[in-house]
């Protein structure tokens, strides 16, 4: 059974509206294969404006911020606001900071919460992309070619890959640096065995070994950014997947209900005064 807060006191209620921003793989225009699982409609039951990112799903940094800056620019008339709470998920926490500091949007940014985003990169990828790259070129010619029958614009597999890479992630944080206008911080999650969620059973491995506690994709030491706000966890031997902070499976854990964290993050934003 869930254990779902009740809508009591519009606790999500905030003076700007909520941006959610998708990851990488995913598209978050579809409402019957919604990325984000129930947490929306979550927040909209406690009070909550919620719109979406609606990036590509394999766009670079640099060009889904652009698209990212398009869409909350007509959300900012549509609304009538003065600015806007991103809270992003994965690579979404990188185009976020991108739009912010690289392309002017400082003014128009209240927070930027990041859910397991790399922002330190990936020792993982950077072992990977030792692989010769004519091999992930030639996986990366198939997988544009089908996002861009799903919808992407400009769908770039190979390059979006290597910009998780440490080497990629250090020349990002030096250039794309906080905005003292905008409040910033970051959450991680952590899968607590190979059986936390099957499907990202072997990157789990891959990633432990290489680097240590990860959620099957990201490290907990890598999302760290501005305020950290701590893992998302449980009790249970579970764990919390990549997947699992996104609700993306739309499944009742036991003794832990990912719609209660989000509630908790907008709240403590309303708080605040965001």
């Amino acid at each position: 059974m869930s254990n779902l807060r009740k809508n009591n006191d519009l606790k999500c209620a905030t003076q700007y509206p909520i941006i959610l921003v998708h990851g990488t793989g995913l598209r978050d225009d579809k409402p019957l294969n919604n990325y984000w699982g129930r947490i929306p409609k979550a927040l909209i039951k406690n009070g909550a404006k919620v719109f979406y990112g609606k990036q590509d799903a394999w766009g670079t940094i640099e060009n889904n911020a652009k698209s990212l800056k398009e869409n909350i620019t007509k959300i900012l008339e549509e609304t009538k606001s003065e600015k806007v709470n991103i809270i992003a998920h994965s690579k979404g926490g990188l185009e976020s900071r991108y739009m912010i500091s690289s392309l002017g949007m400082e003014q128009y940014i209240a927070s930027l919460t990041t859910i397991s985003t790399p922002h330190h990169g990936s020792k993982t990828m950077d072992i990977i992309y030792k692989i010769p790259s004519s091999i992930i070129s030639f996986i990366g010619i198939f997988v544009d070619l089908f996002y861009k029958l799903l919808g992407d614009e400009n769908p770039s597999f190979m390059k979006t890959m290597y910009q998780f890479t440490t080497k990629e992630a250090d020349k990002f944080n030096e250039t794309n640096k906080n905005n003292q206008l905008v409040f910033y911080q970051s959450y991680s999650s952590k899968m607590k065995n190979v059986f936390s969620d099957i499907i990202f059973g072997f990157t789990y491995i891959l990633v432990s070994n290489i680097e240590g506690e990860n959620d099957g994709l990201v490290t907990t030491s890598s999302a760290i950014w501005g305020l950290n706000k701590g893992v998302i966890t449980n009790s249970k031997n579970r764990g919390i997947s990549h997947a699992d902070s996104v609700d993306f499976m739309r499944m009742n854990l036991s003794g832990f209900d990912v719609r209660n964290i989000y509630i908790e993050i907008v709240n403590e934003l309303k708080i605040k005064g965001y």
